[in-house]
């Protein structure tokens, strides 16, 4: 399909350094998390990567092959006025060998982005980064694609559909899915105090009708009264509705020397005066290299790689057994 898209749109996913990656779990939340894709122009999917130590990516996307990928942090691509552009996919999760994975993501991760690829040290450290470098590859192969010219989601966007008998008939022709609230307590982070300041807009992902995540990045503000995530606005002329949703903020410098994200997962809701709001239930903080020295960054992160490093080593013995 990405053969006859628009030059524009492949040089979108050729040239972005990150993606949102949507994955649906079991329990029908969305989960987004900045991802770096990998294109070839004109290759039928569009690759991501997530390192052993913290599969869990992988594990929701091989439960529920429905995926998306929204491009709309144009940073370090060197495209002026890119177009905001959604994939909804399927997932092939490419665990087959392990030891090729690394290979290529140590020689794409070089090439795509030569800062972070020059901060890997040397392959005699490779066991205790083991966790890190041993790669799970996600292979996304696009169905539909949304593309918002500018970025403008106020406009009806650009449709590009490997099911032509839904673009003729106007509308979806998978049967419809319920996607239930999440519902229960309130939770309110200190570090929700960053929307609608440090981040003035974010990824706003929910569950269309037919199963597959959808993602658009819209305004954002605080309301601390009311405790919840004031939207600004809805995109025109796409499936929109009330349930579970992620919303997910993310930022790095065009070299990405450094990089910071968490996500807020809770209910969308719409508003007695038809406008949106996210109800917060749980906030979740990524794998983060926020600005500062590499030693810095460790320390930050030292609890988490504990972790990985020991579901590393679960997830190696469980391949090792089969």
């Amino acid at each position: 399909m990405t053969a006859t898209l628009p030059p524009e749109v492949q040089a979108v996913f050729a040239r972005f350094i990150t993606t949102e990656f949507t994955t649906v779990d079991r329990r029908g939340q969305p989960i987004t998390w900045p991802l770096t894709p990998y294109y070839r122009p004109g290759g039928p999917c569009i690759d991501v990567t997530t390192g052993l130590g913290y599969p869990k990516k992988a594990d929701d996307a091989r439960a529920n092959w429905r995926v998306s990928l929204l491009f709309s942090d144009p940073t370090g691509s060197g495209i002026a006025e890119a177009p905001q552009v959604l994939v909804q996919g399927t997932a092939d999760v490419d665990d087959r060998d392990l030891d090729a994975n690394r290979e290529r993501y140590r020689r794409e991760l070089a090439e795509k982005l030569p800062v972070a690829g020059g901060d890997l040290p040397p392959r005699a450290f490779d066991r205790w980064l083991s966790w890190y470098l041993t790669r799970v590859y996600i292979h996304v192969r696009p169905e539909r694609i949304y593309a918002w010219k500018d970025g403008d989601v106020t406009a009806e966007p650009q449709l590009f559909d490997a099911h032509i008998e839904e673009v003729r008939s106007g509308h979806v022709e998978e049967p419809e899915e319920q996607h239930d609230a999440a519902g229960g307590a309130v939770v309110w982070d200190e570090r929700m105090q960053e929307l609608g300041a440090r981040y003035r807009d974010a990824v706003i992902s929910l569950v269309a009708p037919d199963g597959f995540p959808f993602s658009v990045r819209l305004p954002v503000e605080l309301d601390r009264r009311a405790r919840r995530v004031r939207i600004g606005g809805a995109p025109v002329g796409v499936p929109w509705q009330p349930g579970r949703a992620c919303l997910t903020a993310h930022d790095h410098p065009p070299a990405f020397k450094w990089q910071r994200n968490f996500q807020v997962r809770g209910d969308l809701i719409e508003e007695d005066d038809g406008s949106w709001s996210l109800i917060p239930h749980k906030l979740v903080g990524g794998l983060e290299l926020p600005p500062g020295s590499r030693i810095a960054q460790t320390r930050l992160n030292m609890k988490k790689i504990r972790r990985y490093r020991k579901t590393a080593k679960r997830e190696l013995a469980k391949r090792a057994a089969r």
